[in-house]
């Protein structure tokens, strides 16, 4: 990489932290959530608005570009690494059927409603089930910060909607691998066997992922082979990273991949220092990751057209995840009030919707305008969800702190 190139990216970073901080200072002033601050800022600073500006040599000042989306990527990671040690293998075990259930629906009811709602409005059954596709997973990193910045996130609603915004972006990733493949071969009707086969193997793959994490990690930090200070923690750092690579290699999402490793060291003996190291991880690669999750967000395609088509398929985001979620979590929590905040808690879309309509767009079968549509769904499904899950909880006496089970040192 040139010189140049890296000046590029420094600048990039540097600019695009100053201003998500600076940001979220404001709105929290201003009673929201930090996390809202920081994609407001990185819409206002990126290459499509005050970012363009040539202010480096000649070029953006802010450049969105393969090295930024990865450092973005290991944000992610690093987030839901640390959202994983909010839960013990043993809760986890007891929230699989709510997680999964939850997840489920929170993915089949906005897939087939999304598509239902587009062919009737005359758009082609491929492009509808792209849309389809789009709508369904959650975008995890979201609703985690922001319930771990409000202390939800060790609470019965809150694990909920960790565990369940996992297993739904297991199934997205399903969903997904089956909707490339009919992008990419023009084919709308695949085989129904097959795809039950691909359901299952991708869960399989997960649950492997889970077991191995649960069981070497532990064992690998409880190891006498580290001994200088600060040793342990890098090493669960390594095997965070590992395995998320895992996980991307076998065809899933890292960021699960990164869960699983952060709730394998909630039973290593040196748990509570690699959770205080990972947390100051956390300070930095959090706002990271939203900045740039807002300066991806390019509104210069936005025409009237586009704005009708943008509150169809919001209204769809919002109602199809609130019913197709929280109604399930009702069953399992018996309680409307934090029900609804499962169902608020799982609207926020992300990496799945702007990958799948990005390779729609790529393969020329869905429009400019239907593109557009789809990132302005991300984006304010993105921005709606920490206003109003800050919002749902003002009037709730706050949480005594998670206490994270371990086993008794040997």
């Amino acid at each position: 990489m040139a010189e140049s190139e890296i000046l590029h990216i420094l600048i990039t970073i540097a600019v695009l932290l100053f201003a998500a901080k600076l940001m979220a200072k404001l709105v929290v002033k201003m009673g929201q959530s930090a996390v809202l601050g920081e994609i407001i800022a990185g819409i206002i600073i990126s290459p499509f608005a005050l970012g363009g500006l040539p202010l480096v040599n000649g070029e953006p000042l802010v450049v969105i570009d393969e090295t930024i989306l990865h450092i973005g990527e290991i944000a992610a990671i690093i987030i839901l690494f640390v959202a994983g040690m909010n839960t013990t293998p043993r809760e986890f075990m007891k929230l699989g059927a709510p997680s999964f259930t939850v997840g489920a629906l929170g993915v089949i009811v906005p897939f087939f409603v999304g598509y239902f709602v587009f062919t009737a409005l005359d758009v082609e059954v491929l492009p509808a089930i792209i849309i389809a596709t789009a709508l369904t997973a959650t975008s995890i990193a979201i609703s985690v910060q922001v319930l771990n910045e409000l202390g939800r996130l060790g609470t019965r609603e809150g694990r909920l909607i960790l565990g369940a915004a996992v297993a739904d972006d297991v199934l997205g990733i399903a969903v997904l691998s089956v909707v490339l493949t009919m992008v990419n071969t023009g084919n709308v009707s695949p085989d129904i066997p097959n795809v039950t086969f691909l359901l299952l193997q991708i869960l399989g793959i997960y649950a492997a992922i889970l077991v191995v994490s649960v069981v070497a990690v532990p064992r690998l930090l409880n190891s006498r082979l580290w001994g200088p200070k600060g040793s342990q923690e890098v090493a669960a750092t390594a095997a965070c990273f590992a395995i998320s690579g895992a996980a991307a290699f076998a065809g899933l999402s890292p960021i699960v991949g990164a869960f699983a490793a952060g709730l394998a060291t909630t039973t290593a003996k040196a748990f509570h220092k690699i959770r205080e190291y990972a947390e100051k991880l956390d300070v930095l690669f959090a706002p990271l990751f939203f900045v740039i999750i807002g300066a991806r967000v390019d509104l210069r395609g936005v025409n009237t057209e586009v704005l009708i088509l943008s509150g169809v398929i919001i209204a769809i985001a919002v109602v199809t995840k609130l019913v197709g979620c929280g109604l399930p979590a009702m069953l399992f929590l018996k309680d409307r009030n934090k029900s609804m905040k499962v169902g608020i808690g799982m609207i926020s879309r992300g990496e799945v919707g702007l990958i799948v309509a990005a390779a729609g767009a790529s393969a020329g079968v869905l429009s400019g305008g239907l593109y557009t549509t789809v990132v302005i769904m991300v984006a304010v499904s993105t921005i709606i969800t920490p206003v109003w899950l800050k919002f749902a909880y003002r009037k709730d006496p706050p949480e005594p702190p998670a206490v994270v089970e371990q086993k008794p040192q040997s």
